[in-house]
């Protein structure tokens, strides 16, 4: 066995490598002996960079808080219009369809719910999300609209489960779970 994975992104490959045993065996049935080895590196080496599971969920959160807080501060200067929202919609899509991660993370969220209970920035996260959803409908809004707006973000995310069984690309996913965002947001 090698001490350690070679390049630099030996941190992404761990959390690459990790959430692949967390989709497969669930996040409390893997351990970081597994995920060592299937790194194929001792768990020491592996100490080095991750000192445990939490750590490594953590710093996937993280991630993707970041993300989220980019998009907040762009649409939260912006005025409460149908163009930005629009605007926001393609922008969330984009990072959520090229950005690292993302989908894992949700999922493993999703399946893992005392994860929120573990993990410090889950909640953040929810929260953040909770408030760009908010920010989907105009201030005055009906609940009927404001509802709208925010099945807009969730069908962004909502595209990578119910469209997982068709003969679909990437890209085509993407502009479906557009359209269908789209026309809720306006």
């Amino acid at each position: 066995m090698s001490e350690a994975p070679s390049g630099t992104d030996t941190r992404a490959r761990i959390q690459d490598v990790a959430l692949e045993l967390f989709t497969e065996h669930g996040y409390e049935k893997t351990s970081l002996r597994e995920i060592a080895d299937r790194l194929g590196v001792t768990k020491a080496a592996l100490y080095y960079h991750f000192k445990s599971k939490e750590e490594i969920v953590q710093t996937l959160i993280e991630e993707r808080t970041a993300v989220l807080e980019d998009l907040w501060s762009w649409i939260a200067t912006q005025p409460r219009s149908a163009g930005t929202r629009r605007e926001f919609i393609r922008r969330y899509a984009a990072e959520l369809h090229r950005g690292r991660y993302h989908m894992q993370v949700m999922h493993l969220i999703e399946r893992n719910p005392t994860l929120g209970q573990n993990i410090s920035g889950v909640e953040r996260m929810r929260g953040r999300l909770a408030e760009l959803m908010a920010l989907l409908s105009p201030p005055d809004a009906s609940p009927q609209r404001r509802l709208k707006g925010s099945l807009g973000l969730i069908a962004i995310h909502a595209s990578s489960v119910v469209l997982r069984d068709l003969d679909l690309t990437d890209e085509e996913r993407l502009a479906a779970a557009l359209d269908v965002a789209l026309e809720l947001v306006d």
